[in-house]
């Protein structure tokens, strides 16, 4: 029996044909967003075959007490609170699951005993503060019926920071519908909140399908990848999605958030500045360029003369922040991630109001600088969870990659001194990382992730990533041995069940850029393959057991640049300069990255193998410009 609990339709989308799978119980959860509103739905089935559903709705500008990184109005929603539906006066009360399918929008289709076809269509508002439900019916019998629909959820009220928030269920079915043998009939659920003093406005499921597909659309289209593998087509394509669409309107402007039921209307140093904000510009997605600049902002007030560390997360719409772990190696993260998304973003005055903050984090990360070269800090991104000692391998990496970006920063805007000592400071923290943190580790020649550190970490991938080369062998070996490798990818820790994607993601663009194209694509598409359509489908994940795999947004925008960055190597060298050094598996003829909108242009990027080597063909409008060399040449493209 085929492993994979979905398969993909020709569209690339995902399809659970459950009436075929005798494999129950079984249940999932998948995370959806729009600017007002994000929705978990939990949705499977029991053992017997029958409906299991509920939604937990997020209104993250509803702001609760104490208003702290998790405070949104949020609320549960389980089959028993939602309209109920009658046919003919007897209540469906039970309905098996027939099919299951995913294509940004959830759709459920079931069959009642009493010969009633539903189809639920679930998604989010994309402008409004309504989860929202299309509900489709079909009269499967011979003889006509009667379907009526009454409310079971009275009005609740919750006290938040603001005042009071009303939270509503309302549809807007006929009173009584009469259904010929074989007619169907089409309603809409809402899922509703709003402050006392304000009113929402009228939705539609219709118009509301309509632009969440429109939204959904719209994405597919930029940054389209083209290879023979559909499932990391597939993969890829949603990656995009669930990365662009985690985007809210708060009080301090656009914000980019994780979601996963926790994480809204706030930005991380990580999530937004390392993860997210470097993979945006190749999307192209104007509201997730502008949520990027907003998280970048918010951090500049905090970059002061005395040198304090910045905050690890600015929450609540920006009126307040987090840094209970201390510093996170922060600054390197920052520093990292905004000269990479300056530099991906291709706009000169962009660039240029970023320098100073650019600046500041590594005068910043120089003043934690050790007496052995490395870089100190509190923590890492993990928090405590894992042990990090006081200078860890992966701020020292950021740093590193800091520097180097800051560099090319430096150059394109025609501050030759500092190019020329960032290029310096990053020599010297690259011999640095190799005499603190290189080490023999469990029998391995590659990292330490701390100085008293003697078991494997998942993070030794970071040198890889950052183009530090000097222990690659060993380091993949490492990585993927029984040790640190599991079906979920990479375990933070050896010995340890606990994995994050965000590692194994990172590892994934470290073992490309070593060249080792077949290993990666292996374990690419073995991870790809299951996050897609086996039981907890379709994006990255954040961990486990730690939050049971929630969706958050930046782990798909790592997996966009496993592609960009690592498959197609691309790297920027200035605004509108960038070296591609493309991957082409071998038994692959071609490979393209369409709409590609980055460095301040929209371009293809078309990858074939001829004559015992690489072409790469750039595209934009008529003009095209092509390169050709052998396999690992990394091609100067100025646009």
């Amino acid at each position: 029996m085929d492993l994979n609990r979905w398969s993909l339709t020709e569209e690339q989308h995902i399809v659970w044909n459950v009436a075929q799978d005798p494999r129950k119980p079984h249940q999932d959860h998948v995370e959806m967003s729009g600017k007002k509103v994000s929705l978990i739905v939990r949705y499977g089935i029991s053992e017997e075959g029958q409906l299991v559903l509920s939604r937990h709705v997020v209104w993250p500008g509803l702001r609760t007490k104490p208003n702290n990184t998790h405070a949104s109005l949020m609320q549960e929603f389980d089959l028993e609170q939602m309209p109920l539906i009658q046919v003919n006066g007897t209540s469906i009360d039970a309905e098996t699951v027939t099919r299951v399918a995913f294509d940004g929008l959830l759709h459920i289709s079931t069959e009642s005993s009493s010969g009633i076809g539903i189809e639920r269509t679930i998604f989010p508002s994309t402008d409004k503060a309504y989860a929202v439900e299309q509900v489709h019916i079909t009269n499967r019998t011979a003889e006509p019926v009667t379907i009526q629909v009454s409310s079971r959820w009275a009005q609740s009220s919750v006290k938040g920071v603001a005042g009071i928030y009303l939270i509503n269920i309302t549809h807007d079915c006929a009173e009584s519908v009469s259904l010929a043998a074989g007619a169907s009939y089409t309603y809409g659920v809402y899922i509703g909140a709003r402050h006392l003093r304000n009113e929402l406005p009228a939705v539609t499921a219709a118009e509301a399908r309509s632009l969440r597909s429109r939204l959904v659309e719209g994405i597919a289209r930029s940054l389209r990848l083209e290879t023979p593998d559909p499932i990391l087509n597939s993969m890829f394509g949603f990656a995009k999605l669930r990365a662009g669409e985690s985007i809210y309107e708060t009080k301090g402007g656009l914000m980019h958030s994780p979601g996963g039921g926790r994480y809204y209307a706030a930005v991380w140093t990580n999530d937004q500045v390392e993860y997210a904000g470097p993979f945006f510009p190749y999307l192209g997605h104007p509201l997730a360029n502008e949520a990027t600049l907003n998280a970048l902002r918010l951090y500049m007030p905090f970059m002061g003369p005395d040198f304090q560390p910045i905050p690890s997360s600015i929450i609540a719409e920006g009126i307040d922040i987090w840094e209970g772990a201390g510093d996170r190696g922060d600054a390197a993260m920052y520093a990292y991630g905004a000269s990479l998304f300056a530099l991906n973003y291709g706009d000169r005055a962009v660039a240029e109001e970023l320098w100073p903050a650019i600046q500041w984090c590594l005068a910043y990360c120089e003043r934690k600088k050790t007496d052995r070269g490395v870089i100190a800090s509190d923590s890492d991104e993990l928090e405590n969870r894992f042990p990090s000692g006081s200078a860890n391998l992966s701020t020292s990496c950021l740093a590193y990659g800091g520097y180097r970006h800051a560099a090319n920063v430096a150059r394109s805007l025609g501050k030759a001194e500092f190019a020329e000592q960032y290029d310096k400071q990053a020599d010297l923290l690259e011999e640095a990382i190799e005499q603190f943190f290189g080490a023999n580790v469990e029998g391995f020649d590659t990292y330490r992730y701390y100085e008293e550190n003697d078991i494997l970490r998942s993070w030794i991938c970071l040198p890889l990533t950052m183009g530090m080369m000097n222990r690659k062998e060993e380091t993949i070996r490492a990585l993927l041995s029984p040790r640190l490798w599991t079906d979920n990818g990479l375990a933070t820790q050896a010995g340890d069940t606990t994995f994050w994607d965000r590692s194994t993601l990172y590892g994934f663009r470290g073992i490309f850029a070593a060249g080792e194209t077949a290993t990666a694509l292996q374990y690419l598409k073995s991870y790809s393959e299951r996050r897609l359509l086996g039981d907890h489908v379709p994006y990255a994940v954040e961990a486990y057991p730690e939050g049971n795999q929630r969706h958050l947004s930046a782990e798909s925008a790592l997996y966009g640049l496993v592609i960009v960055e690592g498959l197609f190597g691309l790297k920027p060298v200035g605004l509108h300069q960038f070296a591609c050094a493309p991957k082409l598996p071998e038994g692959w003829d071609k490979m393209a990255l369409r709409s590609v909108k980055a460095f301040g242009h929209e371009f293809d990027l078309v990858v074939t193998r001829e004559n015992g080597g690489l072409t790469l063909t750039v595209s934009e409008g008529n003009r095209s410009l092509t390169f050709a060399g052998a396999e690992g040449t990394a091609f100067e493209v100025s646009l």
